[in-house]
């Protein structure tokens, strides 16, 4: 799990595990919380991609810096 304070942190840390797994928990609010295994496949300036496997199928999400630091989303290593 990431535990940092600045999104240069953020960028840099997803910047190093671009292309590894990792596991995702999304925080949708009322106590409802997604939990999936993705691979980080690019990065952007201010937006990084997911490329996970859901369902057999092949789905693309792109997710902010700021959702890590606003604890909206928890990225782990598998």
């Amino acid at each position: 799990m990431l535990a940092v304070q600045s999104l240069d942190q953020i960028k840099e840390w997803v910047l190093e595990k671009k292309g590894k797994e990792v596991q995702i928990e999304v925080n949708k609010g009322r106590k409802k919380t997604v939990v999936r295994q993705g691979i980080i496949e690019t990065t952007y300036p201010f937006f990084f991609t997911l490329k996970m496997n859901v369902e057999g199928s092949c789905q693309r999400v792109s997710f902010n810096y700021v959702d890590i630091l606003t604890k909206t989303i928890e990225l782990k290593i598998v």
